[in-house]
């Protein structure tokens, strides 16, 4: 595809980012992908590998200047295909398969994959999580890893190859590996390398440690594929499956005093015999703010899933597209939030209730009748606080209502395009033994922020925090200067994100990519590093 409004989709990121290419292709099979990755690599232009392009940061889009080469730009999307291996307990991914579809095959096996909700509810792809180090809600999988991988890279003296690293004898040639991965023509040979981070459990629980639990650039987790961010081009990632855990059961907390939250958090890692499945955090103006501007994501995906809305998404760029030609903009969110308006309150009571009486929300899910028990325990002594045992339909709400957040903000930010400038987006680790999670913002930036919503994964101590930003402000130096307070803190940034075109590389991470693609061919200027040739600057 070449004309503009065919590649708009691809092009344009879903918060950040947007450039112009020479071409999108989208390869129907793994062959077709090395065919043209041979092709790119002989004309000298530049690859960017992207999947379903739902990123937060930029990370898989063009930007709008500064290549010293034309780009080609490879959707992976109609490469899907997920094979099971080890009788379930691994799977084999190929680059467009979604989270959503490998949950859906693991199902019947009584598994699960890394990560089950969150990027999951908009159709993220399973090797994206693995390029970005994404960690997700799961507290006791940690970051997507895996030392298993078969990707193409380009070499220093600039020639194209495929590294097999699956720990699959599959022949010599690159066709025949990739036909007989393809076709399952294997077999699956034991190995001692990873297929998942199985030490994060232990690794969250040290509440004493001064780093992070995760965050991208932690050079623990930089491995080949895992972390790659688009260095080189991946076609297939080996992953572990996990056996499900039950039924579980949220408890959703309530508190005024953010210390109330750091005592559950450090009692539960520390002292508890059973981590949570999961453990997400929302502040009262996130809730408020997802509960107007989200309420629509959040009816589709609890009546019809999240199977549409990659679909949904794709539709709604293109009709900004096309009316963008007449100067309307963000017309598809103009239509939907009217339509919004008509719909019922999706929230619970018991939910409405302790958003009168707190600001703070925490929702603690448990899975098994003995952590159940250790939590229902611990919440009787607690003080300063409220708290309810959800039912199955408060939990999904609440759950849904959580993963609205991130897409409300933008929504709010294209209503409000008249006094907002543009929307920060900060993701963050803090330190494992930080007790003061809460941030506390200089008087001069409190001003220039409209509105902001604040949530995250509470017990890994990741937080995602996006702020809108009034018209007359520099909101370069507003993000510069957030970013510097954070450094104080000794937190590390971007969490579980790609660095993309808002973040810095660190210099280890920096390091990293000029290994994995010394000539800069695959998605140059990613953490605001070089974008020409060899690395030039």
């Amino acid at each position: 595809m070449t004309h503009k409004t065919a590649v708009r989709p691809y092009t344009q990121g879903w918060r950040v980012g947007g450039g112009q290419v020479l071409a999108v292709v989208r390869p129907g099979n793994l062959i077709e992908m090395w065919s043209v990755l041979k092709t790119c690599v002989h004309h000298d232009v530049i690859v960017i590998m992207q999947a379903a392009n739902t990123g937060l940061t930029g990370g898989s889009t063009p930007d709008d200047h500064g290549y010293d080469r034309d780009i080609v730009l490879i959707n992976v999307m109609r490469l899907d295909d997920i094979q099971i291996i080890e009788d379930g307990r691994q799977v084999l991914c190929l680059p467009g398969s979604t989270l959503y579809q490998l949950e859906k095959k693991l199902k019947p096996l009584g598994r699960d994959p890394h990560s089950v909700i969150g990027s999951s509810c908009i159709g993220a792809s399973v090797i994206g999580g693995v390029c970005n180090n994404s960690g997700g809600t799961l507290i006791q999988r940690g970051p997507a890893y895996t030392e298993l991988s078969l990707y193409a890279e380009v070499n220093e003296k600039g020639e194209l190859a495929l590294v097999n690293n699956l720990g699959i004898d599959l022949g010599g040639e690159p066709e025949e590996i990739l036909k007989r991965l393809e076709t399952g023509d294997f077999n699956v040979q034991k190995t001692d390398k990873k297929a998942s981070d199985s030490e994060y459990c232990q690794h969250v629980r040290d509440i004493y440690a001064d780093s992070p639990a995760r965050y991208n650039a932690d050079d623990r987790r930089l491995y080949e594929a895992s972390g790659s961010a688009g260095k080189i081009a991946v076609f297939a990632v080996r992953l572990d499956s996990f056996e499900k855990q039950g039924a579980t059961k949220m408890f959703y907390i309530g508190a005024k005093d953010t210390n109330v939250l750091a005592k559950i958090r450090r009692d539960i890692l520390g002292g508890f015999k059973h981590l949570p499945v999961s453990g997400e955090y929302m502040h009262a103006e996130a809730y408020d703010i997802a509960e107007k501007y989200g309420r629509d994501i959040f009816w589709i995906i609890y009546h019809f899933g999240t199977e549409y809305l990659p679909i949904l998404f794709k539709s709604k760029s293109r009709v900004d597209s096309v009316f963008a030609k007449f100067g309307i903009k963000n017309l598809s969110d103009h239509v939907m939030q009217f339509i919004s308006r008509f719909l019922p309150n999706h929230l619970p009571e018991r939910l409405q209730g302790f958003r009168k009486k707190y600001d703070h929300y925490l929702m603690i899910n448990m899975a098994g009748d003995a952590t159940q028990n250790e939590m229902r325990a611990y919440l009787s002594t607690l003080e300063n606080a409220g708290w309810f045992e959800c039912s199955d339909d408060e939990a999904k709400r609440a759950g849904l209502h959580r993963f609205a957040a991130a897409g409300a903000g933008i929504r709010y930010q294209n209503i409000h395009a008249d006094k907002i400038d543009d929307m920060i987006a900060l993701d963050i680790a803090l330190k494992r033994n930080d007790q003061n999670w809460f941030e506390d913002l200089p008087q001069d930036i409190e001003d220039a922020i409209d509105c902001r919503l604040y949530y995250g994964h509470f017990f890994c101590h990741v937080f995602h925090q996006d702020y809108l930003i009034k018209k007359e402000y520099d909101v370069e130096a507003i993000k510069n200067r957030m970013l510097e307070y954070h450094d104080t803190r000794g937190a590390e940034y971007p969490a579980e994100h790609n660095v993309g075109q808002i973040y810095t590389a660190k210099p280890q991470l920096k390091d990293f990519y000029k290994k994995l693609d010394p000539t800069n061919s695959f998605n140059p200027g990613i953490g605001q590093t070089s974008k020409l040739k060899n690395w030039k600057t």
